[in-house]
């Protein structure tokens, strides 16, 4: 199908992504630090920020990033990584006597003493519906007894809403193998045959095939140049390479998210303290993006520039490709709090929490302990109002969480646009947005692009949270929280609901109904530390 039809289902993915081209055309790299009246960008006015701080002295700050993992030998990040100096790294003691092996650099909860650690892990709907199989997957409505009935309510539900998103994943992958299919039919024979990774539209025009199968491919490669001028040829090389990329992913999430065989936590087992392992670079894309937002080095001339100069990134490694369990959350919180982190960024989350119990309590520990969180709102398009988002500033026991900042994400559009299409929200639920579309950050092996999510709107906040900390470390976590939000930007537009083309006011999606600016949040802490 894809030999016979490859102009038409190209022709198909260019309008489906011309948006997309355009954008990432238009909008340029580090948009996110950038002035709106000055560069008419919706950014966080990183340059003005600093410009009134230029005659303070700014002190170190620990900033704890729970995360996949992080790259320790990134060019823009290897000076600004966390060290225990406490312990001697590689002697296999506890010479600090926290209770970690040699943590010289953070730790990994998702790993165990032997040095395995866990990549991929089943959505917490996948464990808790397993369990219900267990008890119920050979009865139905005839063979219950009506102690069981309510039970067997619950796991119907379940049962639909995991079938249901088995489903979305497989179409998911049915789609992305085909774009791969395709780019992986057009670029790679073009890559070998003019012996470049890279090559322009001229390139291809000089060159002359030898081969009936080269030539084809030279005018489907023409032709969908001709089709939509957006696009270009690094455009489609970038393409193909996202797109291989993302196939494996959804493949690998259809494996192991969905799994009702596979036990990623066999590998960590069954301990509720001293498990784990030292290696936190395991799968490190995402947290390694996580980490640049906030505190990549700005004067190496290399690279990007990181939001808060001083911030020193601990990390902690407890999201696998797949739900975090809830206990690796506590730990997880609990040791950033022990070792010194002033803020910790959150960038993951989940529909179900078993063991909220155990999370809540390490977040009132850090309240205690004067430790802010910042969490991702999460990009499901969704009122968190009304549907639950874990792990959450909302406690079991009723209360609110004093020391919580709830993220949603802005794009780059000063328009309906503004507000991420994928973006969470909540009147009650969302503090406040930040830019989270199309933010360019570090990668593993010294690279960096552009990813987009709350994912990235939670650690643009964590960077002025620790902004604020270095040039005002008196600040307790409920000011810090309260300078951000109250210097945050009014924004007078009518934008799209999240999922929906509906539009709403902008100021209808969270508690402030503002975007955070560093600029405004440093001219607040000054007014308020004078």
């Amino acid at each position: 199908m894809i030999k016979n039809n490859i102009a038409f289902i190209f022709t198909s993915f260019i309008i489906l992504c011309s948006s997309i081209q355009l954008q990432a055309q238009e909008i340029p790299d580090g948009w996110h630090l950038l002035d709106k009246k000055k560069d008419g960008y919706p950014g966080i006015s990183l340059d003005k920020a600093y410009k009134l701080l230029k005659d303070r002295t700014p002190q170190p700050v620990i900033i704890a990033v729970l995360d996949s993992g992080l790259d320790i030998e990134h060019e823009d990040l290897k000076n600004r990584v966390w060290k225990n100096e406490d312990e001697v790294s590689g002697n296999n003691k506890d010479d600090d006597g926290n209770g970690f092996i040699d943590d010289t650099i953070g730790w990994n909860f998702i790993g165990n003493t032997n040095g395995e650690s866990l990549v991929a892990e089943t959505l917490e709907m996948t464990r808790i519906y397993r369990e219900y199989l267990k008890r119920f997957g050979t009865k139905d409505k005839y063979t219950i007894t009506p102690e069981e009935r309510e039970e067997y309510l619950v796991f119907l539900s379940f049962k639909e809403k995991y079938e249901e998103a088995q489903q979305t994943w497989q179409e998911r992958y049915n789609n992305s193998k085909e774009e791969a299919d395709f780019l992986t039919s057009l670029v790679p024979p073009l890559q070998k045959a003019l012996d470049k990774e890279s090559f322009s539209r001229k390139d291809v025009e000089k060159f002359k095939p030898r081969s009936s199968s080269i030539e084809k491919v030279k005018a489907t490669y023409l032709r969908v140049l001709d089709q939509n001028s957006r696009m270009t040829s690094e455009s489609i090389i970038e393409r193909y390479t996202s797109s291989v990329s993302r196939l494996e992913e959804v493949e690998l999430r259809l494996k192991y998210n969905y799994s009702l065989d596979f036990d990623g936590r066999s590998i960590v087992g069954e301990a509720i303290s001293g498990y784990g392992n030292p290696d936190v670079s395991k799968r490190s894309e995402h947290g390694t993006h996580v980490s640049g937002i906030i505190g990549a080095q700005s004067d190496n001339k290399i690279g990007i520039r990181g939001i808060a100069t001083e911030s020193i990134i601990m990390p902690i490694r407890n999201t696998p490709m797949g739900d975090e369990a809830d206990i690796d959350v506590s730990n997880g919180i609990r040791y950033a709090v022990d070792n010194g982190a002033r803020v910790i960024n959150m960038s993951f989350g989940k529909d179900y929490s078993p063991q909220k119990e155990l999370v809540d309590a390490a977040v009132k520990y850090a309240q205690e302990k004067g430790v802010l969180l910042i969490h991702g709102a999460g990009n499901d398009h969704t009122n968190i109002d009304y549907y639950y988002s874990f792990p959450s500033s909302l406690l079991l026991d009723g209360s609110v969480a004093t020391n919580w900042i709830e993220v949603g994400a802005t794009s780059g559009n000063y328009n309906e646009d503004f507000v991420a299409s994928f973006s969470n929200y909540g009147k009650k639920a969302v503090d406040v947005f930040a830019p989270g579309v199309d933010i360019y950050s570090t990668l593993p092996n010294n690279e960096y692009g552009n990813r987009s999510g709350t994912s990235m709107a939670s650690p643009v906040v964590t960077g002025i949270a620790a902004l604020l900390l270095s040039y005002f470390p008196e600040l307790t976590p409920e000011e810090v929280k309260s300078i951000i939000e109250d210097s945050a930007v009014s924004v007078s537009l009518e934008v799209h609901q999240p999922g929906t083309e509906e539009t709403v006011p902008f100021d209808t999606l969270s508690k402030t109904g503002k975007v955070v600016n560093a600029y405004e949040a440093v001219k607040l802490a000054i007014e308020r530390t004078k």
